[in-house]
């Protein structure tokens, strides 16, 4: 990765998918695998279980973006990820509105930080 950033991946369903890849996100590693997961009906949950800690241990991704829905269903193994990089940050999808208070990201933050701090 020496001399180029790190890449985006997303897991997220089609819509969501689809729209990054028109941003122009989609890559596939040197051994092609992609750094992104179409979540379906059909997909199990030990799959994008799999697809998840995948995208955590790779070198060249530095942020992980998973639609909310998609993180409830893993949550035990987004909770488990405490390392900066990669950052996993929860998404809205068309058709699961964003919860603050399930985002893991924010329920640590307003761990480190008391009211009055913020004032």
């Amino acid at each position: 990765m020496s001399g180029r950033g790190k890449l985006i991946a997303v897991l997220g369903d089609e819509d969501t998918v689809t729209g990054f890849l028109l941003g122009g996100i989609g890559e596939l590693d040197k051994h092609r695998k992609p750094n992104f997961l179409v979540v379906g009906k059909e997909t199990s949950v030990a799959e994008i279980e799999e697809a998840f800690r995948s995208f955590l241990s790779r070198e060249d991704i530095g942020i992980i973006l998973i639609s909310q829905c998609v993180a409830d269903l893993i949550r035990h193994a987004v909770e488990e990820h405490r390392r900066p990089l990669p950052a996993v940050l929860e998404i809205p999808s068309k058709d699961h509105p964003y919860d603050p208070s399930k985002d893991s990201v924010l329920r640590r933050a307003r761990g480190l930080f008391s009211p009055e701090d913020l004032r």
